[in-house]
Parts: structure tokens; sequence; C-alpha cells
């Protein structure tokens, strides 16, 4: 019988269960991947920046490309104004596309596969982009729900449009991120289920057809780190320019 393709997005404990009144916050699956990106982040650049030089070796170009990539993003989308983020920005970009990537390794676990930990992602921004809109605009931030132009007449259902849309964003972009991490996987695992069981003789199509997805999903890895991270760039911009 073929494996459960969900199974692989199970969070299990790993040693003693810590429980703190009614929370469970034991070291699980999913802590010690989260551990590994971060650990796999900084050693990527000590590595990297450690012998800096003129003519940049493979790991140094990569670097590089990673933070001009970035600043390049942040400054087409949110402006100047938006320097101050970049360390954000950049931490941000780098922890969504190194998640999905350790999750293409096989038997590994993938971390941005769990609504939990996109939804987490996503409300930190939509909180930080909040607080930095009043900040900066005061209770001028709110013109962001009234758009110029409309209607006085159309002016009420706008506005609870625009309410909607905006309490929104968390939602969106957290399933967006975890919605595509999480059928690519799956699909994975079908295919991969269906190779093993049809054999050398008839696994041949399926075995192409998971060669093929894994060549999409590393696509996708990086189309959606890189989509979380230039949506957050967008909503700071708003923040910072009350654009409408």
């Amino acid at each position: 019988m073929a494996a459960n393709p969900m199974q692989q997005f199970k969070v299990k404990t790993i040693g003693p269960k810590i429980e703190l009144g009614s929370f469970d916050i034991s070291f699980t699956n999913s802590s010690l991947f989260m551990v590994l990106v971060v650990l796999s982040i900084v050693s990527f650049f000590i590595i990297a920046t450690q012998n800096k030089s003129l003519i940049p070796n493979k790991l140094q170009l990569v670097a590089e490309m990673i933070y001009e990539f970035v600043a390049k993003m942040i400054n087409e989308t949110a402006g100047q104004d938006a320097r101050p983020y970049f360390p954000f920005i950049l931490s941000l970009f780098l922890f969504v596309l190194f998640s999905n990537m350790i999750g293409m390794i096989p038997y590994s676990f993938t971390i941005t596969s769990h609504i939990v930990v996109t939804f987490a992602l996503a409300i930190v921004i939509f909180f930080g982009v909040t607080v930095i809109g009043f900040l900066k605009h005061g209770i001028k931030y709110l013109e962001l729900f009234v758009p110029k132009g409309v209607p006085k007449l159309l002016l009420p259902l706008i506005i609870v449009i625009e309410i909607i849309s905006y309490l929104s964003r968390p939602i969106s972009l957290s399933v967006r991120l975890f919605a595509n991490m999480m059928a690519g996987h799956t699909m994975l695992k079908v295919f991969g289920g269906f190779v093993v069981s049809l054999g050398l003789v008839g696994g041949w199509l399926p075995l192409g057809f998971s060669v093929a997805l894994t060549g999409l999903e590393i696509l996708v890895a990086f189309l959606q780190a890189y989509v979380f991270a230039i949506l957050t760039c967008i909503y700071l911009n708003d923040a910072l320019h009350l654009h409408h």
C-alpha cells in the first residue's frame, strides 16, 4: 500500500514533551528545521564573505546577487524611504527561500507547508506595516481606505471593501505560500508512490512526471519566496507613501 502523501506534513515531537500551562511548547521536527534554516543562512553568508575579493568566487557572487536582487526589489516597489527595512525584507526572503529549498530534499520537512508558520510570518508583517503607517502619518493613515476620485454615493461601499481587503492581507499572504508548497509536495509524494507501486516496468511514466514536477517545484519555491517578499514591499510602500 502506498504511503499516505499527507504523512510528510505531520509535526512530531522530538525529545521530551514540554508543556507551559495549556500550551505544548515541545521541540518538534518543525522547530528543528527552522533552526536548520537559520543556521544554513548564517553559515552560507559567513562562508561566502569570509574571503572577500574584487573578483568574487562562486559563493560570494551568489551572496552579492541575492543582496542586489532584494535591494533592487525594495527600491523599485517601495522607494528610497524603505531602505531602513532592507535587513528585515532580506531576512524574510532568505528564510522563506531556504525553507522552501530545504523542503525539496528527500525525507526533509517543509516548514512553509504549514499554515501556522506562514500565517505567523504574515501577521507580523501586517501589524508591522500598520504600525509603520500610523507612526509616519498618524490618523491620516486611515486615508488609505478612502481612494481619491470615488463618487460620494459609492464611498461607504468602497471604504468597506478597502477595509476588508486590508484585513485579508495576512490571510491571502499566508495561504498563497502554504497552499502552493503543500500542493506541490503532495503531488510529488503521489507520483513517487506510483513509481514504487508500478515497479520498473510501469513506473517510467510517473518517474518522468516526478522529475518534471521536481524541477517545477524548485521554480515555485523561488517564486513563492519572491512573491512573499515583494508583496511585503508593496504593503510597506502603502504605509510609507499612502498611494491610492
